[in-house]
């Protein structure tokens, strides 16, 4: 019989990813989805949709109607800045959605979940690449909601008075780009920002100097590795980074994007503000845990995976 999964965020960029790898491997998915960030488009025509919010737990329950075996909770608000302007939302959504999340799976004797964490909760790491173990210090709102949610995942999973196996996994994801990264939102994404930028002919925009660095994960390996982990029980009960264990400034990421279009920063307008809240300074992830206990380890390497974003946005 083939096992179901329900994709919270299925309509988004990675739970979309998510779902089309399901499908070609022959689980059956349900994807719940309130289109805020996602498109209809995105989701696989073998997909049952649900149009509903993680937060309304009649849609919720509407989704486990269909019988999931394993749950893959990728819905969330996901923008640091939006969690400054609207904490309320955030905190619903990111922490109050996924209890209704876990607590339908507690209901339905659901075995198997898979949380989207990120990498936020770390805040500013006194030592780089960062491992799973160091003390988490979120310094946005986000971070905290992420971090919260993820320990009610694990806390749950834990729990002693339970009468079947919930095992839990946890993946604070770097930042992940690729093809399907929305064009059009501005807060999620700066690979893709910075390609609509020029798309649009719109002057670039960097927040602070452009010195922070990030590590940036494919799209491709990111679906690796949550399939990978399904049933591996030596991922139950764990949390794991998900990234390249490299760093890439913003100004290096801007100079690859603006090559590719055949520019430079001498003749294409590049605006430097201020550094916004809760902006991390420096962000790499130690991937050691993963390669170990999956085992996983990146196959896309940066330039290879950004050439085919950029042909992905211009179509």
């Amino acid at each position: 019989m083939r096992r179901r999964v329900l994709v919270t965020g299925g309509a988004g960029f990675i739970g979309s990813h998510m779902t089309d790898r399901l499908i070609d491997l022959g689980y059956k998915v349900i994807v719940l989805d309130n289109l805020s960030t996602g498109f209809i488009e995105n989701v696989n025509e073998k997909a049952v949709f649900i149009k509903g919010d993680v937060r309304n737990k009649e849609d919720v329950e509407a989704a486990f109607d269909y019988g999931p075996d394993i749950i893959f909770h990728i819905a969330g608000q996901a923008s640091t800045i939006k969690s400054f302007d609207d904490p309320e939302t955030d905190l619903a959504v990111n922490v109050n959605g996924t209890i209704n999340v876990v607590e339908e799976c507690l209901a339905r004797k659901v075995t198997r979940l898979h949380y989207a964490s990120s990498m936020t909760v770390y805040g500013d790491p006194e030592v780089l690449p960062s491992l799973e173990n160091v003390v988490c210090k979120p310094i946005s709102y986000y971070g905290i909601t992420k971090f919260a949610a993820e320990r009610y995942v694990h806390a749950t999973g834990e729990r002693i008075d339970l009468d079947f196996p919930f095992n839990v996994t946890s993946f604070r994801m770097f930042n992940v780009y690729g093809s399907r990264q929305s064009l059009s939102n501005p807060y999620q994404g700066v690979v893709t920002i910075f390609i609509a930028n020029i798309l649009n002919k719109e002057p670039i925009t960097i927040f602070g100097d452009g010195e922070q660095s990030r590590d940036f994960v494919h799209i491709d390996d990111t679906v690796d590795v949550w399939i990978t982990s399904i049933d591996n029980e030596k991922t139950f009960g764990e949390v794991f980074n998900i990234g390249t264990s490299t760093r890439i400034t913003v100004n290096s990421l801007v100079d690859i994007i603006l090559e590719a279009f055949g520019h430079s920063r001498k003749d294409y307008e590049v605006i430097y503000d201020r550094a916004r809240p809760g902006d991390q300074r420096h962000m790499q992830a130690d991937i050691t845990k993963a390669k170990k206990l999956i085992p996983w380890n990146p196959k896309v390497n940066f330039e290879e995976g950004m050439k085919e974003t950029i042909q992905w946005a211009i179509g």
